[in-house]
């Protein structure tokens, strides 16, 4: 276990430090780049800022780093028995955000921009949800600060992890499965796929349409965007220090699960800092499902975050908006598309994609939790499969983080499957 750290108390931004910046975001209408004004029927002003910040550094307010403490700074954790599991010369360390209130990473952005609704005023947020860690997350986060929170979740997600959704629940906030009857675009896309099993694409346009609707409402994304990838980013600062204090000048190789990626560029951000500034030539490994393969298979180009093109149009690798992914367990990465911010550091020749199959995600999982204790999260265990196949190829020591970005104590009906051979292919 790592010692203890001081919560940061900034934000790192690294488009300040990047040696081309990122591309804007466009206006879905005129094709030109977004203004603060396009922003502010969905997000508070302080978001709409972050969203094109340009310093390196934005400090974090007094309230959310005090609600912060109530889990930060997440451990880094050597994985010794995971080590001798895999019979490798590495030196492996995980950083653990399960052990946050609602068992991810997500929390660290939702009380940020709960904090910042309700310096607004905002009354009410709508949100979309894939596995459920995002609304619970947010509903955690929407109760300490006195908001109403209305969350669309993916049907597919909505009925194998019902869980979460009695997590959600229970912090307040309301549940719908997506696509729904209540929105326009939600009846139009039950109409004409009455079978389908969801997308976030299609959970972000429902939640986007009630917001853009109701003056007093707006939006909260728990992926994607700049400002939720900048709060992310107390992990890989936390991790960079830990390291260090763990007797180790850098990592040689980061693995993260990607998504939507902002679990992965909170972690990898700060550790590609230091390669940016010549102190490090740490590797980026961002591990995506086979079944859902943005930066490996996807093009690189401008495509919405929805899919019925309500929100901006973002530079990022995309496999279409209209992509609709294979139902698999790890709920998370079931997005079309990849943060610009992220997708730009892949341009740029600093992360590479690695898609994994999901039974070879759960293998790794099963391994890392009879070795060390901690069930992953499906998502998490796609980071670990990542590890354990270049751990294993090692003949000499290296330096290996793993993110963890959350527990499996709410997935293990998909573990079950796994354990009882019923787990496709998505190879």
């Amino acid at each position: 276990m790592s010692e203890p750290t001081p919560i940061p108390t900034h934000w790192y931004n690294i488009a300040a430090d990047l040696p081309v910046p990122p591309p804007p975001h466009l206006h879905p209408g005129t094709r030109e780049p977004v203004t603060p004004a396009d922003l502010e029927a969905l997000f508070p002003s302080a978001l709409i800022a972050q969203e094109a910040a340009t310093e390196q550094y934005i400090e974090i307010p007094e309230p959310i780093r005090e609600v912060y403490k109530t889990w930060r700074p997440a451990p880094l954790i050597r994985a010794r028995e995971f080590e001798k599991a895999l019979g490798t010369p590495a030196r492996i360390y995980v950083k653990y955000e399960g052990v946050s209130p609602v068992g991810s990473h997500k929390t660290n952005t939702a009380v940020a921009q709960a904090y910042y609704n309700a310096q607004d005023g905002v009354k009410k947020i709508t949100t979309e949800t894939g596995a459920g860690q995002w609304g619970s997350a947010l509903s955690f986060a929407c109760a300490k600060f006195g908001i109403e929170l209305e969350v669309w979740q993916v049907r597919a997600s909505y009925a194998s992890k019902p869980y979460r959704r009695h997590l959600i629940e229970t912090y307040g906030a309301t549940v719908h499965p997506s696509p729904s009857d209540l929105t326009e675009s939600g009846r139009k896309m039950l109409a004409d796929f009455p079978d389908t099993p969801g997308s976030l694409g299609m959970a972000v346009t429902e939640a986007v349409e009630v917001a853009a609707g109701d003056p007093d409402t707006r939006y909260a994304l728990g992926s994607v965007l700049n400002h939720v990838v900048l709060h992310q980013t107390v992990i890989g600062l936390e991790a960079v220090e830990q390291l260090r204090a763990a007797g180790e000048a850098n990592a040689d190789v980061v693995f993260g699960c990607a998504g939507g990626g902002s679990n992965l560029a909170g972690l990898a951000f700060p550790f590609i800092r230091e390669v940016l500034h010549d102190r490090a030539t740490t590797r980026i490994v961002a591990a995506e499902p086979a079944a859902c393969p943005s930066i490996t298979k996807g093009e690189y180009r401008y495509d919405h975050g929805d899919v019925a093109g309500l929100t901006p149009l973002l530079k990022m690798h995309t496999l279409g908006q209209d992509f609709v992914p294979d139902p698999i367990h790890a709920g998370g990465l079931r997005y079309h598309g990849m943060a610009p911010l992220l997708s730009h550091t892949v341009e740029l020749g600093y992360v590479q994609g690695q898609a994994v199959d999901q039974t070879d995600s759960f293998a790794a999982g099963v391994l890392f939790a009879r070795a060390e204790g901690i069930v992953p999260a499906p998502e998490s265990a796609h980071a670990i499969a990542a590890c354990a196949e270049y751990a294993r190829s090692l003949t000499e020591p290296e330096v290996l983080v793993i993110g963890l970005s959350g527990h499996g104590m709410l997935d293990l009906p998909a573990y079950q499957a796994y354990l009882d051979g019923d787990l496709t292919s998505t190879a």
